[in-house]
């Protein structure tokens, strides 16, 4: 069976960012996919503090590096969609296919150029004028929950209207 859509953090410098998206894939039942090294220490401790009780419920995969990511997903053929504020195509108006990985960049510096010329295609969120950037936690739920409503969430049909 085809994943629905994963989210990925590349490289997290806020662990109660990761936390909360780990919140976000366990409420959801998607996966989160982080990708370090991480700003900050990627133990246990940290992380099961970052997310609270819902890292036992969430599904959580951890790529040592960018390569290590890049190996994994071109095996598995998904297509890499990325969160920037530099994309013209709002997510609103972008079809999400089944197996979609939301990419989301760090949140000092967003994705580096590697990641922008690797993704299939770039998606934004429209703010209103002098607004630089949403918080990433907050963005990937954003996204994540159009590209759900597209392709229906588990164990439910399309909610596409």
């Amino acid at each position: 069976m085809r994943p629905m859509v994963d989210l990925a953090l590349y490289e997290p410098d806020i662990p109660g960012n990761a936390g909360a998206l780990m919140r976000l894939a366990a409420c959801t039942a998607t996966v989160l996919h982080i990708i370090g090294p991480a700003g900050f220490q990627m133990s246990d401790t940290v992380l099961r503090r970052a997310g609270m009780d819902y890292i036992e419920l969430a599904s959580v995969y951890r790529h040592l590096d960018w390569k290590a990511f890049e190996q994994w997903r071109r095996s598995e053929n998904r297509r890499l969609i990325l969160l920037s504020t530099k994309a013209g195509q709002s997510y609103l108006d972008f079809a999400f296919l089944p197996g979609d990985l939301l990419v989301l960049g760090r949140e000092s510096a967003g994705a580096p150029l590697r990641v922008r010329e690797a993704a299939d295609a770039a998606i934004t969120i429209p703010m209103a004028p002098g607004a630089r950037s949403l918080n990433v936690a907050i963005a990937g739920a954003m996204a994540l929950g159009e590209a759900l409503r597209q392709v229906g969430q588990p164990g439910q049909g399309s909610h596409r209207s």
